[in-house]
Order: structure tokens, then C-alpha cells, then sequence
């Protein structure tokens, strides 16, 4: 099931994640974050996308896409999509 805006799973100690949400603030672009380690269900939507790996970030987009660990112009022109 797709979110209704651009989800991004992370931890609290991910550095990419925070390389990620800070490049996404600055960009004014929107989203939910969601920490896999105190959200029940989440490490399984993350596990699910990504071979049985908890990779974060784990972007999920509105249209149903998941990418794992993009870079800002991905996010980018996924939302362009």
C-alpha cells in the first residue's frame, strides 16, 4: 500500500539518514519519518523492500516506489515521476 506523502524509514544513529532528511528540509520537500526501531511494523515494510535487509533510508513514495538509501536527485525525480 502507498503512504499519502513521501515516507522515510531511518534510525536514530543513521548518518545517511541524516544526510537525507537534512537535504530534504533544505529542499522544502515534505515527508514522514518513521524510525524502524520504535515502530512496530516498520522493520518489516523496510525488510520486505529490501531482500530481508533493514537498510535505511528506505524512501517509500507515494506512488508505491521504494528506493533504499537515494540520493536527493533520485527523490527528486521520483517525485517528478
Amino acid at each position: 500500500m502507498a503512504p499519502d506523502q513521501l515516507t522515510v524509514y531511518s534510525t536514530s544513529w543513521c548518518g545517511y539518514c541524516r544526510i537525507l532528511k537534512s537535504s530534504l528540509d533544505r529542499e522544502g520537500i515534505e515527508y514522514t519519518e518513521i524510525n524502524i526501531e520504535e515502530t512496530p511494523g516498520a522493520a518489516d515494510f523496510v525488510m520486505s523492500v529490501n531482500g530481508g535487509n533493514r537498510t535505511v533510508p528506505t524512501v517509500h513514495f507515494p506512488n508505491g516506489q521504494a528506493l533504499t538509501n537515494p540520493s536527493l536527485s533520485q527523490v527528486k525525480e521520483q517525485l517528478a515521476a
